[in-house]
C-alpha cells in the first residue's frame, strides 16, 4: 500500500482551476518534495490530501483511505504543519502540546511521555514553558512541528515549513525533517518554493506549475534530463536568428532566453563555451557575463515552463482562496 495516491486530482474555486489534474504515487518512508512557485497549487493539493478541502474532480487516497469518504481515519494517521502556525500567543508551548494531546484522547502519564518524546526530538529548550507570543518565527515553527508529531503520525505534511525563516532556523528545520524520516521512518510530503530545500531533502521531487505536475523524479534524474552542464549568459537581447544558431550547435540540448539571461544546456559545457562565444560575437550580441555550472532544479523548471521560480512572490488569487476556504 502506497502512502499517497492521486489520479487526476482537481480543485476549482468558481471558474478558477487551482489544481488542474495531479497524479501522485508516493511510497511509505519517502520524502517527497512538492516544488513550485506561489500560486502553483501546492497548498491546495496539500489541503485536499489532508481532508481540509474536498476535491472537485479526480480521486486520492492516503494510507489506503479515500480523502472524500474517510477523513476521520486519515486525520488520525497524519500530522500537518501548514504555512501559518495557528498558535495561541497567550498559551505556553507546553500548554499547546497538552491541548493537542487531549484532542487525540491522551491523558495522564501517556500524554506526559509523548510530550517528553517530541520535546527530546524537536529541541525547544526552556522556551517550552514561555508564552508563544515571545517566540521567534523559528521557535513557533518548531512548536507547531512538535504538535503535529504528538500522536505519532505515519505521514507528515509540511507546507513550506521554512518560509520566512533565517538561514540558521531553516537549517535546524532541515535537520529535524531528516531525523524524522531516517529515525522514525515517517513519510514526509514537503511543499516548498526553495530549490535548494527540495534538492537537499527530497528522495523524489514533483514540480508543479499552474496546477499541473510538469516533472517528477529524483533530483539527480531531473537535473540530468536538462544536460550535464548549463552555460548562463547575461545579455540585454538575443535575436531569434542567433537563438536558432545556438540550438544547432553541437552538444546543445536546450536553449531559453528569459529576461536578460540566455540559458544553454549542454552535454559538454566546457567544449560549448568557445563555440557559443564565437556565435554571439558574430551576431553582435553584447555579452555582460558568462558562467558555466552544473544544472539545478531551477534549470529543470525553466526548461519545462520557460520561466524561473521566484521565492517570495505574492500568491495569486486562486491559491489565496484555497488557504482561506474551510470546505471540509
Amino acid at each position: 500500500m502506497r502512502a499517497i495516491e492521486a489520479r487526476n486530482l482537481q480543485r476549482s474555486f468558481g471558474d478558477e482551476l487551482a489544481v488542474a489534474g495531479v497524479d501522485l504515487d508516493i511510497e511509505q518512508g519517502e520524502i517527497y518534495g512538492f516544488l513550485g512557485p506561489n500560486g502553483a497549487g501546492k497548498s491546495t493539493t496539500v489541503r485536499m490530501l489532508c481532508t481540509l478541502l474536498k476535491p472537485t474532480g479526480g480521486s486520492a487516497t492516503v494510507l489506503g483511505h479515500d480523502v472524500r469518504d474517510h477523513s476521520a481515519e486519515i486525520r488520525l494517521r497524519i500530522g500537518v504543519a501548514l504555512q501559518e502556525a495557528a498558535l495561541d500567543d497567550k498559551q505556553t508551548g507546553r500548554e499547546i502540546l497538552e491541548l493537542q494531546g487531549r484532542m487525540y484522547g491522551m491523558k495522564g502519564q501517556v500524554l506526559a511521555d509523548r510530550i517528553k518524546a517530541v520535546l527530546d526530538f524537536v529541541d525547544i529548550g526552556d522556551a517550552i514553558d514561555r508564552r508563544v507570543g515571545t517566540y521567534s518565527g523559528g521557535m513557533r515553527r518548531r512548536v507547531d512541528l512538535a504538535s503535529s508529531l504528538l500522536h505519532e503520525p505515519e505521514i507528515l505534511f509540511l507546507d513550506e515549513p521554512t518560509t520566512g525563516l533565517d538561514p540558521v532556523s531553516r537549517s535546524l528545520v532541515w535537520e529535524e525533517v531528516r531525523r524524522l524520516n531516517t529515525e522514525l521512518n515517517v513519510t514526509i510530503f514537503l511543499t516548498t518554493q526553495y530549490l535548494e530545500e527540495a534538492d537537499a531533502l527530497a528522495d523524489r521531487v514533483g514540480i508543479i506549475d499552474a496546477g499541473l505536475i510538469i516533472a517528477d523524479g529524483t533530483p539527480t534524474e531531473l537535473k540530468r534530463g536538462v544536460g550535464s552542464d548549463v552555460v548562463i549568459v547575461k545579455t540585454d537581447s538575443v535575436s531569434e536568428t542567433t537563438l536558432q544558431r545556438v540550438r544547432q550547435t553541437a552538444t546543445v540540448t536546450d536553449v531559453s532566453f528569459h529576461g536578460s539571461e540566455l540559458s544553454v544546456s549542454s552535454t559538454d559545457g566546457a567544449a560549448l563555451v568557445s563555440d557559443l562565444v564565437v556565435t554571439l560575437n558574430d551576431s553582435d550580441t553584447t555579452v555582460q557575463s558568462l558562467t558555466l555550472r552544473t544544472p539545478t532544479l531551477d534549470d529543470v523548471f525553466l526548461a519545462a515552463t520557460g520561466h524561473r521560480i521566484e521565492p517570495g512572490a505574492d500568491a495569486d488569487h486562486v491559491e489565496a482562496s484555497a488557504t482561506q476556504t474551510g470546505d471540509s
